[in-house]
């Protein structure tokens, strides 16, 4: 009988040791991502013409544009004095303010904020119809310098102000129009306006980031305004601007969730945000509420949120910088799904997240593929990165309740690059 209990003991403790042996065994894994966005310093850019031909706008005659802005961006734009040899108008840098410090929209008559420049590559003549283009090259170019009164050859110029007037109007959610009147007919300055350009610079930290894109005050020209400034044509600098307009957006604090189940624990597309903390990451880029959240429901494993040491937030690439990243170790066992969420930041509520199943534990290499851009339907959508009531551009976002959707692109704002090329996410 002794015998026979030993033996059953044997077995049992051989048979455990078996099994416990060929259990799967969890594997360590790494977790990267990062914001791989080529970004772009304007937000906006453009061009503008009169209607006839050539497309020049005549004393009395008026053109206008609309635009979206923040709070801190400005508007600059540049069209040439057509009867001179070389002058410009232009906004003094950084260029006409659109709102008040309480982000009220600016509206009404802004034209003393125009100024008449001096290109400084040609010999100036005294202004006129009679006056011959493209006239006498300046022996050594001078640097651009504000014609105040007179120029550098003694011949007067009435203010900016009295030649051209600049008016805003508020169009609402962020959108202006601006109207350029040309109202220098039967002045000692009478002169058509020159088909121009425009540009809008994101802001970022409260900074522009491309404070003086067109010109810059007391320094040399570039071939592409001396174009513009001595025969009017505005291709060469829209060219310019256009390479320099595009999308720039940081990344907030990335939510990493593990979980061992069939669907994404914290949204579903289709559905309205549940109140667990989406709002607060895809409005604010805090992650803080939906991570305690997901703490306490059954199948999460680990929940992680990584910041970027020296910004917190992921920045895109911008002037040879590369963008942020952060990386987590994770311990994976079979059946293990990954699920991260992170806010497009220059938004009222987009959210990068993991789309369909997820992210499979058992997947190595780049998994950007996993990743979709969703609208959170809670915040009412404006151009990104310049909507005064987005939360990172000193803004509050005003309230909807719309279900999370995947946003379109391109949208009714812009065309967005491809989802690869903003951010990637690799499991190694």
């Amino acid at each position: 009988m002794i015998k026979t209990l030993l033996g059953l003991s044997m077995t049992a403790l051989i048979f455990s040791s078996c099994t416990k042996d060929h259990d799967p065994q969890p594997t360590a894994k790494s977790i990267t991502v990062e914001n791989v966005l080529d970004s772009k310093p304007l937000v906006e850019s453009g061009t503008f013409k009169g209607t006839g031909t050539p497309p020049v706008i005549l004393p009395g005659e008026t053109v206008s544009f609309s635009f979206s802005a923040a709070k801190n961006q400005r508007l600059t734009f540049a069209t040439m004095y057509g009867w001179s040899n070389d002058l410009f108008f232009a906004p003094e840098n950084p260029g006409i303010k659109l709102y008040g410090d309480d982000g009220t929209p600016l509206i009404g008559d802004v034209s003393s904020q125009i100024k008449l420049w001096d290109n400084g590559t040609r010999v100036n003549s005294a202004p006129g119809m009679a006056l011959s283009h493209p006239g006498t090259a300046e022996a050594t170019p001078k640097n651009i310098k504000e014609v105040k009164g007179a120029d550098d050859y003694g011949h007067t110029f009435l203010p900016a102000s009295q030649l051209m007037n600049v008016s805003l109007a508020y169009d609402g959610n962020s959108m202006f129009t601006v109207t350029i009147k040309n109202k220098s007919g039967g002045t000692a300055n009478e002169t058509p306006f020159s088909p121009g350009v425009w540009a809008i610079s994101y802001v970022a930290g409260g900074n522009l980031l491309l404070p003086e894109p067109i010109y810059s005050d007391g320094k040399a020209t570039t071939d592409a305004l001396t174009r513009i400034a001595e025969t009017g044509d505005n291709a060469p600098l829209s060219a310019l601007l256009t390479v320099q307009t595009g999308i720039f957006t940081p990344l907030s604090p990335v939510l990493v969730v593990v979980y061992n189940g069939t669907e994404n624990p914290f949204y579903k597309s289709g559905e309205s945000d549940r109140g667990e903390g989406l709002k607060d990451l895809a409005q604010k880029g805090n992650a803080d509420v939906l991570a305690a959240a997901l703490k306490t429901k059954s199948g999460i494993k680990s929940v992680y949120i990584l910041k970027e040491p020296a910004s917190t937030v992921l920045l895109p690439k911008l002037g040879g910088n590369a963008g942020g990243k952060v990386s987590q170790p994770l311990m994976l066992a079979p059946g293990d799904r990954i699920a991260i969420a992170t806010m497009y930041g220059f938004s009222n509520d987009w959210f990068f997240a993991t789309s369909g199943n997820d992210i499979d534990g058992n997947a190595t290499g780049d998994v950007s593929g996993s990743i979709a851009l969703y609208d959170n339907g809670t915040a009412l959508d404006q151009f990104p990165g310049a909507g005064i009531t987005q939360f990172n551009l000193a803004g509050t976002p005003l309230s909807e309740s719309k279900a999370i959707a995947p946003v379109p692109n391109p949208n009714k704002f812009t065309t967005l690059p491809a989802i690869g090329n903003i951010i990637k996410v690799t499991l190694q």
